[in-house]
């Protein structure tokens, strides 16, 4: 009897697992290569942080190999997601394989660049100082340009649908891709600002004040994360698709009340003491509602289980 619970409490976790590897098995060349460059993207950023750990070095500036960490971990979850989001979109083998291949090539250049300046011991944006800096500088401003021109197609292509993918997942998918193409902006428009500093001739003011939309940017970022694992998730419930619908659309909206917060906060510029009341109220209830929506698609996998979950196909 005991050994039949066993089995049984496996079951949920190894299908979980065949579903996962099955984007590795099927997966195609270009989507391939993107998770092994995003995985060594993410080792990347995780030597950055145990040099950081174990070095003592200075985690504020834009010398300090923080940076250097920060892209490696954040490029390196946001290009394997990207490319396991676009593997449930509708395209074609040739649009597919140049734009996965473009944002790999794309993420790659971002971070080994921000990270060779940052061991150079120069900033790596809105430096102009050398002939060297400028042209990196410029690489990077073009690569942001190309992140959000890729982001925008794939974007495109989650809103024309899929019968094959659940609606619960489709709108997952797209509310990420939105959202990250808006992370993306707000990024360039941080590079922009910065830079038209530099041109001004106050690159101090660049360096203190060109990234103040961070916390947007972050926050923005990895939606495209959270929202479609959350539908994933809930596919291996057996419920009605109606049911998933709803514990997705609880999760979409707190993670963009959340958002929407932070934004509001960044904009005005308000410290996180001086944070009104209502604004407080509003952000712990958004991370409340992305936490009820993740335990309620637990709770369905654990309590109505299906083998049938979402697959690459």
């Amino acid at each position: 009897m005991s050994e039949m619970l066993m089995r049984e409490s496996m079951l949920p976790r190894r299908s979980l697992a065949v579903s996962l590897w099955s984007f590795w098995r099927r997966g195609r060349k270009v989507e391939r290569a993107g998770y092994v460059v995003g995985a060594l993207l993410l080792v990347s950023g995780l030597i950055h942080f145990g040099i950081l750990v174990i070095g003592g070095g200075s985690w504020e500036g834009p010398l300090s190999l923080r940076k250097a960490m920060t892209f490696g971990l954040s490029f390196g979850l946001t290009l394997i997601t990207i490319v396991w989001a676009a593997s449930l979109l509708r395209l074609s083998d040739r649009s597919r394989a140049a734009l996965l291949g473009a944002f790999t090539v794309a993420c790659t250049l971002e971070t080994v660049l921000v990270s060779l300046q940052a061991w150079r011991g120069v900033p790596s944006h809105y430096n102009i100082e050398t002939t060297f800096d400028a042209l990196v500088a410029r690489i990077l401003a073009a690569g942001g340009v190309a992140l959000i021109v890729i982001i925008a197609a794939l974007t495109f292509a989650a809103f024309r649908g899929d019968p094959m993918v659940p609606i619960s997942l489709q709108i997952a998918i797209r509310i990420g891709f939105v959202t990250v193409f808006i992370s993306l902006v707000v990024g360039a428009l941080m590079i922009a600002k910065g830079m038209l500093l530099v041109f001004g001739g106050d690159p101090q003011a660049a360096y203190a004040t060109g990234g103040a939309l961070k916390p947007t940017h972050a926050v923005t970022m990895h939606a495209i994360l959270v929202l479609p694992v959350l539908a994933w998730l809930l596919s291996f419930a057996n419920w009605t698709e109606r049911r998933r619908l709803r514990v997705v659309l609880l999760g979409a909206a707190g993670y963009l009340v959340l958002a929407a917060v932070v934004a509001v906060e960044n904009v005005v510029g308000l410290a996180p003491s001086k944070t009104p009341l209502a604004l407080v109220a509003l952000s712990v209830l958004g991370v409340l509602a992305v936490a009820a929506a993740g335990l309620l698609a637990l709770r369905g996998v654990a309590s109505a289980f299906t083998a049938d979950g979402i697959e690459h196909d």
